[in-house]
């Protein structure tokens, strides 16, 4: 099942859509597009071949997830509330390295998409969150809030090695 599907099942589309007040088609669409450039900088992060942050690696990818709330990410994007984008930026700014890449992201998905690219803009720390927060709660058997580096790391690295294969194998 592809990281895409997890979310939408999740609830995670409807939930972005009406946050944005797009239609939960349009959200669907442009998750679709944004996710495999999220998931392969993550991937890129955990093999340490990425931008990275000042932390860079898995390290600093799992350290931004669980640092940032571990599954709670994913709480907050369903939440009721709007989403504190803040740790999605975090986390893009770690797999991206700059914003540059992240608007350079918004910019060619809308040109394939039509989606606004103000749109897919705000879509992307929310999608970074719910994925890394999906990511996370599978990594820690479905806790809440951080659990340490060390373990979440590694259970982390394996949930991503097998999404980021699921991708590579399409």
């Amino acid at each position: 099942m592809s990281l895409a599907t997890m979310l939408q099942q999740s609830g995670v589309i409807e939930s972005m859509a009406g946050e944005l007040g797009i239609d939960p088609q349009t959200a669907k669409v442009g998750a679709g597009a944004l996710l495999p450039a999220i998931v392969a900088g993550m991937g890129r992060s955990a093999t340490g071949s990425g931008g990275g942050g000042a932390l860079g690696g898995l390290g600093g990818l799992a350290g931004a997830i669980m640092g940032g709330g571990g599954g709670g990410m994913l709480d907050a994007v369903l939440g009721q509330k709007p989403t504190p984008t803040q740790q999605g930026n975090d986390i893009l700014g770690n797999i991206f390295g700059s914003k540059d890449v992240s608007r350079g992201v918004a910019g060619e998905v809308a040109a394939l998409t039509g989606i606004d690219e103000g749109v897919l803009k705000k879509m992307l720390p929310i999608l970074a969150m719910a994925a890394a927060g999906y990511m996370a709660k599978n990594a820690t058997g479905g806790g809440q809030g951080g659990a340490g580096g060390g373990a979440g790391g590694g259970a982390l690295g394996g949930i991503l090695g097998s999404i980021v294969t699921g991708m590579m194998s399409r």
